[in-house]
């Protein structure tokens, strides 16, 4: 078998016969199935995780498909935001948003622009190699005016709602790009590193008290010139010691840290330092009153020294304390990063992080540095840029999330999860402490935020559609849209647009409506289909785009505007894990430890990588990506399927009809059929349910029972059959099985599947096995007393031969007899001779007294070792048939030459055994005269014997 080649016939088979259009077309007017496809950047090529989460999709939405909905397959790709720029930024070698203002935004949107589908072609070929069914001529693109309308219609309702608003805060910054992030893109995949950081330790002086200082410890020596304030725990203990001629104020729990001898002096709760002042290590003009203690209740006695530096200009606990306690804050760092110059800091025009060794060798000089060390910890870095993140002081635009959170919670409750864990887990833990969400960017190419504000009295007006907009507009996108100017309908000054764009999760966010350009067009469509019926992403996502689409969605439904009150945005999740290396490391193209897609899709065929990552791990799970794993699959489950179909087609007789209403007597047939009905019921059970795994791995085990116990155990019904009545059952049977397997594989294995449907497919037949329905089990034919019997019948098969094997007996040498400890099979007579053929023993003997559950009779009689000799005899010459290229309809002469009398003996004892079992028509004494198609000396036990065949 060549399954790419199979693969790439299918594909065209596909494209030729337009099936995808036709398994929409069938089911017209049938119920839609509801599905959000998530849009990628096509600014990248894909990787194994986007082929996991596609895989996943194209499995549901087919077997959506063949139950019988009308499944609506739309692509879309995500065309703003970071992603797009930093790789403009690099095609311009541009190295800072300044120089992006320098060249003008005109021109660096128009890069954006030309840049962004330069992948689409790339993720296309991928997409459809991998067996992705949809419609990738109608994909939905974030950059269209129509899908930024429907994004202000969003954003418009949420801020009719009081959901919007701008505030000053303490966010999450990236001075490169120069824009805030929000909290979930802290959350990204790589978004915090691990790094080492200068941590330092440092004498704060105490006012009125020379010698006595309190010891303060951090790990950003850069944010000390904006101290304005110093924090302590209003209840935990601190002492003040005295170290040499110096005195301490910290922690009890932590004079540990003080790494030498001490003497403590005092003892008091942290509420009694309160309000004592301190010298600052860099004084700066305040606005107002500073350099004092004061109380928080973050404060901990875990690591430091229990007394925390306050910057409220660099941290949002420390802002916010600030705001309570009425502290100033210095803003000691510009929009770059860099330490701002003119204020007399050490370091002055660095970007902060390179600054922090000249602020510490300047501490270290003025004698206020008590002690230095290197630590290992967490720190957030840019998702998209890579550049170490900083907390900074912002006016930016937030969605009031924390107004709705209880409702977010309530939603989450409607939603299924899978795994389900993440219900309440990840996903609802996270959406517990969710914050307002700041969906504002200062930056260029993105949705641009519809606020316009008047210069005089600061009155807003929000646009929420090119109509409001109440002007001709090619392009809603910067510069085009900042010119764009209103009348303040309150004093009649000028408005102008506020610069800002959105965050493109926002607008990924708002896909189920834009997508559709809601509510301007397809109204009735989306709110009939609103929420969708399933969405699968990664893990990542429960942070990304999970979390917006239910945000988004919560806030819209708050009221009834036509989607419904109270409304998530997907009923079913689908969550995959991450796929790693198979040393469990993180994959990586430099490293190369990790076969690439296209190395598998030519070595094992698609639908070997979809069943992989469909039945290998389960949902939600780390996948551990290798070739040996894949190989694995490949061998054991997709070769045993084709090669059981061969099988089939290979001894089926050309004018086989299958029967409509055949009813199987076979002991075999029963059981198969029995297996295949409960298999039926098993994977459609979990694909109801979303239960991919649980769905994709039963397929495994029962090709398993197919190959390597039902076709082997009825080898001979098809080759040859006492009977053609029973050839006929064993063929119906085996039809039946494969053609049900086909459609029942088909979301998970679309390209084999169809090419065993299309070999199998008899006249009036639908015309792909994707235009099928889904198989329904016929319970009549279930058997669960057979089954269980048979799986006993097994278990005693596998012992008795690990019994052979151990004591180094062939099977073909026949034995006496078997004895059986348990006799639940002593009156199922065709059972019992199952397990004798297996075993190759004349006789079962139930003992109740054995020691262990089975025990093998292995002395060996002349009769019994003059048997095994002619079975091992039969094997060489079909052995001799194959080598010549016999086919099996082939008859054979079989002439033999030996001096051992034993074998002589043999060949005229066991002749009719022979001619049967090797399809012979004579059995001769050798002529060495004579010509012959294959001659052999073979050695049987400890004698020789010639044998040559012909036809």
């Amino acid at each position: 078998m060549n399954l790419p080649q199979i693969e790439l016939k299918v594909l065209k088979f596909w494209d030729t016969k337009k099936i995808f259009k036709k398994s929409i077309s069938q089911r017209k007017g049938s119920k839609l199935f509801s599905f959000y496809d998530g849009p990628p950047f096509a600014s990248g090529l894909p990787h194994y995780g986007h082929i996991l989460a596609t895989t996943i999709k194209d499995a549901v939405l087919r077997y959506a498909a063949m139950r019988g909905y009308r499944v609506e397959r739309r692509v879309g790709w995500d065309c703003h935001g970071l992603p797009v720029e930093n790789l403009v930024e690099k095609e311009l070698g541009i190295k800072s948003k300044r120089e992006i203002e320098k060249l003008g935004i005109k021109k660096f949107n128009e890069a954006c622009r030309a840049s962004v589908f330069q992948c689409v072609k790339d993720w296309e070929a991928t997409l459809k190699r991998v067996g992705r069914w949809a419609d990738y001529s109608d994909a939905y693109t974030t950059m269209d005016n129509s899908y930024i309308e429907s994004v202000w219609w969003v954003f418009k309702k949420l801020f009719n709602q009081e959901l919007v608003y701008r505030a000053y805060r303490v966010t999450p910054y990236c001075p490169r790009c120069g824009t805030p992030l929000s909290n979930f893109e802290l959350n990204q995949p790589g978004a915090y590193q691990e790094i080492e950081d200068q941590s330092v330790w440092l004498r704060f002086p105490i006012k009125g008290e020379v010698g006595s200082f309190f010891l303060v410890w951090t790990t950003t020596p850069w944010t000390l010139p904006a101290n304005t304030a110093l924090a302590v725990g209003e209840n935990i203990n601190y002492a003040k010691v005295k170290v040499g001629e110096e005195k301490y104020i910290l922690a009890k729990d932590l004079l540990e840290t003080l790494g030498q001898p001490y003497e403590i002096e005092k003892e008091f709760l942290g509420g009694a330092l309160v309000g004592q002042e301190y010298e600052p290590l860099y004084e700066m003009k305040l606005e107002k009153p500073g350099y004092r203690v004061v109380a928080a209740d973050f404060v901990s006695v875990e690591d430091g020294t229990g007394i925390v530096h306050i910057a409220p200009s660099f941290g949002v606990e420390d802002m916010e304390l600030g705001q309570k306690e009425n502290l100033p804050a210095i803003v000691s760092v510009d929009l770059e990063g860099k330490v701002k110059k003119g204020l007399g800091i050490p370091g002055e025009g660095k970007f902060v992080k390179d600054a922090d060794e000249e602020i510490k060798a300047d501490l270290k000089k003025r004698r206020f540095l008590f002690k230095e060390a290197k630590i290992k910890h967490s720190y957030p870095f840019c998702w998209r840029c890579d550049t170490p993140l900083i907390y900074y002081p912002l006016s930016t635009w937030y969605i009031a999330v924390t107004k709705f959170i209880s409702q977010l919670v309530k939603n989450n409750e409607q939603i299924h999860w899978v795994p389900e864990h993440l219900k309440e887990g990840r996903f609802g833990n996270w959406l517990e402490g969710a914050r307002d969400w700041a969906v504002s960017r200062n930056r260029f190419w993105g949705a641009p935020i519809p606020i316009w504000l008047c210069g005089q009295c600061q009155n807003i007006k929000v646009v929420g559609s090119i109509k409001e907009l109440g002007k001709k507009i090619k392009d809603l996108h910067r510069p085009y849209i900042d010119d764009v100017k209103f009348t303040c309908d309150k004093c009649g000054g000028e408005m102008r647009r506020t610069e800002e764009v959105f965050d493109c999760w926002f607008e990924s966010g708002s896909m189920p409506y834009a997508q559709w350009h809601y509510p301007f067009e397809n109204k009735k469509m989306v709110e009939e289909t609103f929420p969708a019926d399933f969405i699968a992403e990664g893990l990542d996502q429960t942070r990304g785009w999970f979390y917006t689409l239910h945000v988004l969605s919560s806030a819209l439904t708050l009221q009834n505007i036509g989607l419904g009150v109270n409304q998530p945005a997907f009923k079913n999740a689908v969550v995959n894990g991450m796929i790693l290396a198979a040393d469990g490391k993180k994959l990586s193209k430099r490293l190369r430890n990790y076969p690439s897609p296209e190395e598998i899709f030519a070595k094992y065929g698609a639908d070997t990588l979809r069943y992989f990552l469909l039945a290998s791990t389960p949902i939600g799970e780390d996948y551990y990506m290798s070739d040996k794993r894949v190989e694995e699959i490949y061998r054991r489950t997709i070769s045993t399927f084709w090669h059981t179909y061969s099988f089939f087609k290979t001894y089926t007789d050309r004018n086989f009809k299958p029967q409509k209403s055949f009813k199987p007597s076979n002991l075999l047939d029963r059981w198969i059929l029995s297996r295949l009905n409960n298999l039926n019921l098993t994977m459609m059970a979990a694909m109801d349910n979303y239960e991919l795994t649980q769905g994709a791995r039963p397929l495994d085990a029962f090709l398993d029972d197919l190959s390597n116990w039902y076709v082997r155990r009825s080898r001979r019904r098809f080759q040859k059959p006492d009977k053609i009545s029973d050839k006929n059952a064993a063929s119906q049977t085996l039809y039946q099985v494969l053609l049900t397997l086909a459609k029942l594989s088909a979301p998970f294995t679309p390209f084999l599947s169809e090419e065993i449907y299309l070999g199998l497919k008899k006249t009036k037949m639908p015309e792909s096995v994707h235009l099928c329905d889904y198989p329904s089990s016929d319970k009549k034919l279930i058997n669960k007393s057979l089954e269980e019997k048979m799986a006993r019948v097994r278990v005693i098969v596998a012992q008795a031969l690990a019994e052979r094997a151990a004591a180094s007996l062939k099977v073909r040498q026949p034995l006496a007899a078997l004895k059986i400890k348990n006799a639940k099979l002593k009156t199922d007579k065709e059972l019992l001779d199952i397990i004798k053929d297996e075993v190759n023993v004349k006789e079962i003997i139930f003992d109740a007294v054995l020691k262990n559950e089975i025990a093998l009779d292995k002395k060996l009689t002349k009769d019994l070792k003059e048997e095994g000799l002619a079975r091992d005899l039969a094997r060489s010459i079909q052995d001799m048939r194959k080598e010549a290229g016999l086919t099996r309809k082939d008859t054979i002469l079989i002439v033999w030459q030996s001096h051992d009398k034993i074998l002589s003996g043999l060949m005229t004892n066991w002749g009719k055994y022979f001619m049967q079992e090797n399809s012979a028509k004579e059995i001769a004494v050798y002529d060495k005269k004579e010509r012959y198609l294959l001659t052999k000396d073979l050695k049987l036990g400890e004698s020789k014997i010639k044998i040559a065949i012909r036809k």
